[in-house]
């Protein structure tokens, strides 16, 4: 599943940062690179962006990068 896919209050695990050139650098310099657990704060009323925990700060993504982040959910933060 994808990161876009996460829906309020759960958490998974990133295992694949895709995109190419300057986007992927830019998502793994903010933090998203694999095996890094986030949660799903919350989703704008409109359905973009989404805002993520991750690495102790909350970081806003828009979906269509989330839909570039491969993760495996878990139960557990």
């Amino acid at each position: 599943m994808t990161l876009d896919e996460l829906r309020v209050g759960e958490s998974a695990v990133i295992t694949v940062v895709g995109g190419e050139g300057d986007l992927r650098c830019r998502l793994l310099d903010m933090g998203l690179i694999p095996h890094t657990t986030v949660k799903m704060i919350k989703v704008a009323p409109m359905g973009d962006p989404m805002e993520i925990t991750i690495r102790g700060y909350e970081l806003t993504l828009r979906m269509e990068d989330a839909r570039k982040i491969t993760v495996e959910k878990r139960d557990v933060l």
